[in-house]
Formats: C-alpha cells, sequence, structure tokens
C-alpha cells in the first residue's frame, strides 16, 4: 500500500506537471501570435502621415491618460478593439524618454510591469521579444491575477514619430488556473480512489492468502503441542488447497509415526523392566551360592578362593547394574516420585562423603569441604540427593588421579549448590553434556578401577531434573573438572540461578589474567556468582 501511494503520487505529480506546462505552452503561444500581430498594427499606424491618421475615429474604451488623436493614442485604441476585453490580454505602451507618453487599454495597471523586467528588455534588440510570467495588477483590484507578459522595443525612427517605444501584452491566466485547479482535484479525487480500489484489492489478495496461511500456522502449533489429530479443510485445487493436503498427509504419518515410537518404547520399557524383574530371582540364588563360597574361600585352594573373589566382584557390580537399569525404567516409564523432606543440605554432604571415604582411601584421595556456617536448609528427597553426590564423588575420585577433591556448597535466598571439583585428565570440548548419557565413557580404552555400570550420571540426571533442578558440568583438558547441582529450597519452584559458579574461580581468574575467553558451558555460562538457565 505504501509503495502504490508512492506511485499514485509521482504519477499525479508527474501529470499535473505535464498538463501544467502543455497549457502555458499553448497558451503562450496564442499570446506571441497575437503580440506579433498587434506589433504589426501598431507599426502601421505609426508609420502613416499624421493627417492620414487624425481622419480616423477615436476609440472611446481608451481608460488610461495620453490616448487621444495621436497615432499612438489611435494604435491604443485600435488595439484595446482587438483585445475585445481585459480576459483575453491588455496592450501598454510607453517611451521613458518622452515624460507623459504612456498608453494603455482598459484598467489595467503599470505595476504589472516590474522594473527588472524592462532593464532585461532593454539589453535585447529592438523586435526581440522578451517573455515572463507575473502578477497582474489591475485598477481597483486588490487581488493579484497571474499572467504572462511579453515585451518588445518598437524602432520607430523611419517613421514620423522618430523615437523608440515599448510595447508589453499582458495575458492574464485566471482562466487556465481555474481550469488547471479543476484538473488538480480531478486528479487528487482520481489518486484518492485508485488507492482506495487498490487497499481494497490488497485486502481481499491478503485476505485469501493470509487466512489459509495462519490457519495452517495455528494448526501446526496446536500439533507441535501433541495434538496430533489436527487437521487441515481442503477447498479447491489450488495452491493452498495442495498445502492443506501435503500438511493432512504430513500429519497423518507423523502421528503414525509417533504412535509406533511410542509402541516400541512402551515395548522397550517393559521389557527392560521385566527382564530386570526376571533376573532378581535367579540372581538372589546366585548371590547365595556366591556368598557361602566367599565365605569359604580361604579353605579353597588359591585358584578357588581367587575366583570366588571375581565371582563376588562381578555380582556387585551385576546387582548394581539391575538396580540402575530399574531406576532408569523407572524414569522412562514415569513412575518416579519424590519423598520430600525440609533437609540440611550440609547433612547430606557429609553422609555421601563418609560413603565415600573407603573408596578416596583406596585411591590416596582426600575431600576438601567448604561448608558454610549456617544450615542450609532445602525441601528435597534425601535419599536421591545422596545418590547422587555419590555418583559425584565416585566419579571425582575414578578420574581425580590420587589430587584432593573439593566439595562446595552454598544457598541463597532461592537455591543451594554442591559443587564437586576434581583434578584430574578433565574433558574435552563438547563432552560437557556427553558425560550424562547412559553408558557413556569419555575414554573407552581406560579400564574401569570401581566398577561403575555407566548409568550413575544418568540417573544423577534425572533425580536432578525430578527435582526441578540443574546437575551441569564443567572440564577443560589438564584442568579437571567440576559438577554443580544446583537445587530450589522450595519444592516446585522454578530454578532460576545458582549460588555457585559453574567454573572454578581458579580457573576464571588464571584466564582472565591471561586474557583468554572462558570455554563453553552447557547447559549455562558462568556469570561470576549467579548463572540463568
Amino acid at each position: 500500500m505504501v509503495i502504490s501511494i508512492v506511485v499514485v503520487a509521482v504519477l499525479g505529480v508527474f501529470l499535473m506537471q505535464q498538463i501544467v506546462s502543455a497549457t502555458l505552452e499553448n497558451r503562450e503561444i496564442a499570446a506571441k501570435s497575437e503580440a506579433q500581430a498587434d506589433r504589426n498594427a501598431v507599426l502601421g499606424y505609426l508609420s502613416q502621415p499624421a493627417a492620414e491618421t487624425a481622419k480616423q475615429p477615436a476609440d472611446s474604451g481608451q481608460a488610461l491618460p495620453g490616448a487621444g488623436d495621436t497615432p499612438l493614442g489611435q494604435a491604443t485604441a485600435a488595439l484595446a478593439r482587438r483585445a475585445g476585453s481585459a480576459s483575453r490580454y491588455s496592450v501598454i505602451i510607453r517611451n521613458e524618454t518622452r515624460p507623459g507618453e504612456f498608453y494603455g487599454t482598459t484598467n489595467i495597471d503599470p505595476l504589472s510591469i516590474p522594473a527588472r523586467q524592462r532593464e532585461e528588455l532593454f539589453k535585447k534588440e529592438p523586435g526581440e521579444e522578451t517573455t515572463w510570467y507575473t502578477p497582474l495588477h489591475y485598477l481597483g483590484q486588490r487581488e493579484t491575477v497571474p499572467g504572462i507578459v511579453i515585451g518588445t522595443r518598437l524602432d520607430t525612427f523611419g517613421t514620423p514619430l522618430g523615437s523608440s517605444y515599448e510595447i508589453y501584452h499582458l495575458v492574464p491566466l485566471e482562466r487556465e488556473e481555474l481550469i488547471l485547479a479543476s484538473v488538480q482535484r480531478m486528479l487528487v479525487l482520481v489518486g484518492a480512489g485508485l488507492v482506495l480500489l487498490l487497499a481494497a484489492i490488497a485486502s481481499l489478495v491478503t485476505r485469501q492468502v493470509v487466512t489459509p496461511v495462519r490457519l495452517a500456522r495455528q494448526a501446526a502449533e496446536r500439533l507441535a503441542a501433541g495434538r496430533l489429530d489436527e487437521r487441515l479443510k481442503v477447498r479447491g485445487e489450488d495452491d493452498l488447497a495442495r498445502l492443506a493436503a501435503s500438511f493432512n498427509d504430513m500429519a497423518a504419518n507423523l502421528a503414525l509415526k509417533i504412535h509406533q515410537l511410542e509402541e516400541l518404547s512402551q515395548v522397550q520399557r517393559q521389557f527392560v523392566s521385566d527382564v530386570s524383574h526376571e533376573l532378581r530371582t535367579p540372581l538372589t540364588t546366585v548371590r547365595m551360592a556366591a556368598d557361602l563360597l566367599f565365605d569359604a574361600r580361604e579353605d579353597f585352594d588359591p585358584m578357588a578362593a581367587r575366583s570366588a573373589e571375581l565371582m563376588q566382584n562381578q555380582l556387585n557390580r551385576f546387582e548394581a547394574m539391575l538396580a540402575d537399569l530399574l531406576e532408569i525404567s523407572r524414569y522412562d516409564a514415569g513412575a518416579a516420585d519424590l519423598d520430600v523432606d525440609s533437609v540440611d543440605v550440609r547433612d547430606v554432604v557429609l553422609r555421601a562423603v563418609a560413603d565415600s571415604e573407603a573408596l578416596a582411601e583406596r585411591h590416596s584421595t582426600r575431600f576438601d569441604l567448604r561448608l558454610p556456617s549456617e544450615p542450609c536448609m532445602a525441601e528435597m528427597d534425601s535419599r536421591r540427593v545422596e545418590r547422587i553426590l555419590r555418583n559425584l564423588l565416585f566419579n571425582a575420585i575414578e578420574h581425580g588421579e590420587g589430587r584432593d577433591v573439593v566439595v562446595s556448597v552454598a544457598a541463597d535466598r532461592d537455591a543451594v549448590a554442591v559443587a564437586v571439583r576434581d583434578h584430574g585428565v578433565g574433558l574435552k570440548a563438547g563432552e560437557e553434556n556427553l558425560v550424562f548419557d547412559r553408558f557413556w565413557r569419555a575414554d573407552p580404552s581406560r579400564a574401569r578401577t570401581i566398577g561403575g555400570t555407566g548409568l550413575g550420571l544418568a540417573i544423577s540426571r534425572e533425580d536432578a531434573i525430578l527435582h526441578g533442578g540443574w546437575l551441569q558440568a564443567w572440564g577443560a583438558h589438564g584442568e579437571g573438572s567440576q559438577f554443580r547441582l544446583s537445587l530450589p529450597r522450595v519444592a516446585g519452584a522454578v530454578l532460576r540461578g545458582s549460588p555457585l559458579p559453574l567454573v572454578p574461580p581458579e580457573v576464571e581468574m588464571r584466564r582472565t589474567w591471561r586474557g583468554q575467553m572462558t570455554p563453553v558451558l552447557s547447559p549455562a555460562a558462568s556469570d561470576g556468582g549467579r548463572d540463568a538457565d
């Protein structure tokens, strides 16, 4: 619409300019033709002897001073008869070298001829025309009238007058002005009508095109929201109708695929759950037999005793894996729930550290606890949170290469956080999210030293999400890694930040000193104090 308005306006201005130019040009040509005829008539009067011109009848319509029985007066009267009325044109004849010789037709005011234009006229040769547009003044009339003035100097030295006179034809353009104003109004009305017509057409076309697209967008949003039975109405056989038909086919295929995937996922979850449950009975029997053999291993020969120990270790690992599989199947089935209670996070951390002390001693690892002096109360399932922390501590011990493991606890008004920091090999770029995948290992060639199942971090993340919290990882090659657990202090509240930074402060300071940028974090970047989701 804006482009259409601009085009109509430009075309209207262009047409108006052309009409004005053509109208004024035609009027100027006609005025020059009449002026040439009048000049010839004036020269004819001026060339006659004074006795002959005196015999010609005087004109009673001459109005300005100087009109009489002189040749110039008779010429002026003749020009007045040719003009007919002031609406056609007026004539002024004057000679500044002869004061008092001034002749004009009707009631034209001499002020209509500016002095500057007379100066331009005198710069030209006699007989050469000078044309200009100027307002015309009439005696007894306040308002001016736009007009054309055609001026020429007449050389009358070969006549009885023996002098040079100026003759001016003053052509009013009042009629042309009225015509042009009427044309301008018509152009404005036609342009406005054209714009309104274009607006109606644009509205109609837009409604025909945009409405189906809007309906398709709304249907796509409902389809994305899970309403797989959403369909569009197919009307006609145009492109929009084909689009609607294609959308319906896509929605039907998508619904079918999602239904198939849901059935497959359900079968897989049911299979894992059934297998896990079915394995518990034979595992219990094998466990009883293995315990008897393990307790009596001192009576066996060294080879049999070592076999009993290996079987006991693998059974422990198998039981842990089976328990993790059952837990994962409960998460997949949506059957996991929380047993929420208000607890002090420091107590949960101390219990998890106590459970990890034996493993830390075997790996020559010490815990550096950085706990606040005030209680950090929060509503949580302490059993699940303690399991998260044990998994983080076991992971730090296994990959910490015997260095200290730093455990930090902090709290603010809305959240509590626990960070477990190791100084081992760290993580490569892009592995911050992969560590929470099931059975993922940073280095496949590296053997597990504590018999982990590969599901610990995956279960820990599910536990954190079940609390409405975050479990995030940071790591850099050669600088170790840090896992941060952030939980809301009130169960069900939206977590908006964490009181602990994800990147260890010493690493952040060291990189700032070196002028390096902080590595990419996942899923939130450290802001030096609180991290946004």
